[in-house]
């Protein structure tokens, strides 16, 4: 792990879905286990949640578009990435390797780098059973990213859904995947 400021490093990517708006959860979380955070948002992610909020909470300004050639990097290496909420079009890009935002390559560059990914999925059940998506979470697996269910354990009354466990992913980052989840 590098160190930043006596800590380590966590980018948060962020996608477009409405769970979005409690990202800051996340980073509350990952700051109270001494985590640094930077968030990098997809495109159409940046609107899903409040950015001055979030800019305020992590001291540095969200990130979704590249940098300019020459430009400093506004964030350190990072230790590990976290994917929540991750979007039916982000994991399937990601897994076919496609580039073309900044919280993509991003993604796949973290993959070479070695660096540790965990992944909170907001995916509707019809979408969860399209054959390309289980196709990109079974390779995004067998590229060691850690897929985790943000519900799990959490048994609603009345069969409405649960509450989205946003410190699943930092769970993930310590302890992998428990093997008897299924997304």
């Amino acid at each position: 792990m590098t160190e930043h400021a006596g800590k380590p490093f966590l980018y948060v990517v962020v996608c477009a879905a409405g769970i979005a708006q409690d990202v800051s959860r996340l980073i509350t979380a990952a700051q109270e286990r001494n985590w640094e955070v930077g968030v990098i948002a997809t495109p159409q992610g940046l609107g899903f949640f409040d950015a001055a909020e979030v800019e305020a909470e992590t001291g540095r300004p969200i990130r979704s578009a590249w940098r300019a050639p020459g430009d400093p990097r506004p964030f350190p290496a990072p230790d590990a990435v976290v994917v929540a909420p991750a979007t039916f079009n982000t994991v399937n890009k990601w897994a076919a390797g496609i580039s073309d935002t900044l919280a993509l390559g991003t993604l796949c560059e973290a993959y070479g780098l070695g660096v540790p990914i965990a992944v909170l999925p907001c995916v509707n059940e019809a979408l969860a059973a399209h054959p390309a998506y289980r196709a990109s979470v079974e390779r995004l697996r067998g590229m060691g990213v850690r897929f985790g269910d943000p519900y799990a354990g959490d048994e609603p009354e009345g069969g409405e859904g649960g509450e989205f466990r946003w410190e699943r992913a930092l769970d993930l980052l310590v302890t992998g995947p428990d093997p008897s989840e299924t997304l």
